[in-house]
């Protein structure tokens, strides 16, 4: 790049201005100015154009730049920082007391609320580690909210990520990542700043000892909440408003769908005190595990299954003409919740319901840029989000599908998906791998109970599918073992 620095300090009679092309030093000279320093970085790659076509649009780099700068910004909430483009304000935060109004100011204050204080420190190797990290259960699809600096530098460490990791095993949904500002504060010398070209990446002299040290701030700061692990207690969610839902008017098709199955009664909500607002009414969506087949087929494969037994829950053994078949209840239901989402969105406009009252969702830059590009797509899979001001959105509907507490979390997951993937392969091709981990999360649990009439439902709406043998995720719904198997076996002994 053409590098142009202009300096002075206090006390000095002048400025001094260097200026460096392609990293070869053209000129220095004195200049005058007032105390401070000003750097501008002009003509990127102008000696290495090739490197130039790795680029990509200019929203997306001036996302980039914003996000590192919100980094910075983070590093130091003491300091005021604007970023311009072009005359336009970027990103502005003034100057914070509390790293907690830094937060609130970049990433909202509904995820600063999320966020718990951690003050924690070593005498005997003088580590040190503050900052804010998630409240137990508050989790995202990626990696992006979890930041961790080194003496006030930005960096990216497995060590460091790991051990946030650890820490919230148990204590958060797997497949999640809890959002977190951790700033290490550690001897200088004890750090390997230089294992990326980037100086991004560190390395440390005794990646145990840190290990160690973050692991036990971050769980001692936790159990101090009183956080009950998932894993042993699941925690009942505090009821929530949830706004009256109203369902668009569908187009005539020559073809009439199939009726849905019934669904149990609106029940009534309780307003959190947090939230001044007049309870509302939900029309609930479809029932889950339900297909659309022929009653023929079903009939059919109702009868060629017959239920012997269920064991540990989440198992059911069947009885076939060609021999004994092991049911997985909960990857099954996976596959049928599946395809009848994937059957909506192939054959028809996708059902949608209109939500009373809209849900606001605040972005970070880079993540409103790719809603704002894939804003169509994600429309037409029977969402409504309407842009609201700048990095602002509104949810106003939703797939029948999907349930009303869940859509912030899924427009989030979404737009994680449609950053690593793209959106042009396809109609929703990144959203069904949205739908796929949604249709996990909601199938049977290990404590459900579910009645063998269901069970028998189950097996013939799963016979039904287009690909019964396996869950959205690629693992086994069933396995049989054939008469002649057994015939085999027992002939051997």
């Amino acid at each position: 790049s053409k590098f142009t620095l202009r300096t002075r300090a206090e006390g000095w009679e002048h400025g001094t201005e260097i200026i460096i092309n392609g990293g070869k030093l053209i000129e220095k000279k004195e200049c005058g100015m007032p105390v401070g320093t000003v750097i501008e970085v002009a003509h990127l790659f102008n000696s290495v154009p090739a490197r130039r076509k790795f680029l990509k649009t200019d929203p997306t780099e001036t996302a980039h730049i914003t996000y590192s700068t919100r980094l910075f910004a983070v590093a130091h909430p003491s300091i005021a920082f604007r970023l311009l483009e072009n005359g336009r304000t970027l990103f502005q935060s003034p100057a914070c007391e509390q790293l907690t109004d830094r937060i609130a100011e970049i990433w909202g204050r509904q995820l600063a609320n999320d966020l718990i204080h951690v003050d924690l420190s070593d005498p005997k190797t003088g580590y040190r580690l503050t900052g804010l990290t998630a409240k137990p259960g508050v989790g995202r699809s990626t990696r992006r909210e979890l930041v961790t600096l080194v003496n006030r530098r930005p960096v990216d460490s497995r060590t460091l990520g790991f051990a946030v990791l650890d820490a919230y095993h148990g204590r958060i949904q797997k497949g999640r990542y809890p959002p977190a500002f951790l700033f290490l504060e550690i001897a200088p010398e004890e750090v390997d700043v230089n294992v990326h070209p980037a100086k991004r990446e560190v390395r440390f002299r005794d990646d145990g000892v840190v290990r160690r040290f973050v692991l036990d701030a971050i769980s001692q700061t936790l159990e101090s909440q009183k956080a009950t692990p998932i894993a042993e207690a699941p925690v009942t969610a505090p009821p929530t408003l949830e706004p009256k839902v109203q369902r668009r008017p569908q187009p005539l098709s020559p073809k009439p769908r199939k009726q849905e199955p019934a669904t149990a009664p609106a029940k009534a909500v309780t307003i959190p005190p947090k939230v001044q607002q007049p309870a509302a009414e939900v029309i609930p969506p479809p029932a889950p595990a339900t297909i659309s087949a022929t009653p023929a087929k079903a009939q059919l494969a109702a009868s060629a299954w017959k239920l012997i037994a269920r064991f540990k829950e989440h198992y059911a053994l069947f009885e076939t003409n060609k021999g004994l078949v092991m049911l997985h209840l909960r990857r099954a239901d996976q596959r049928i919740r599946f395809e009848r989402i994937q059957a909506e969105h192939t054959h028809q406009e996708v059902p949608s319901q209109q939500l009373l009252i809209p849900i606001p969702v605040e972005l970070e830059p880079l993540a409103s840029d790719i809603l704002s590009t894939h804003l169509d797509l994600v429309n037409a899979n029977g969402f409504k989000v309407e842009a609201f001001g700048r990095h602002f959105y509104r949810i106003e509907a939703i797939p029948e599908w999907l349930k009303l507490e869940q859509a912030e979390s899924f427009v989030r997951d979404m737009i994680d998906m449609l950053r690593q993937r793209g959106g042009n392969q396809g109609k929703g091709s990144a959203i069904w791998e949205a739908v796929a981990h949604l249709s996990v999360k909601d199938s049977y649990r290990a404590n459900d109970t579910i009645s063998d009439p269901a069970v028998q439902s189950l097996a013939a709406n799963l016979m039904n599918c287009n690909s019964p043998h396996t869950c959205p995720a690629g693992k086994p719904t069933y396995t049989e073992v054939s008469w002649n198997e057994w015939a085999k076996r027992l002939a051997a002994i």
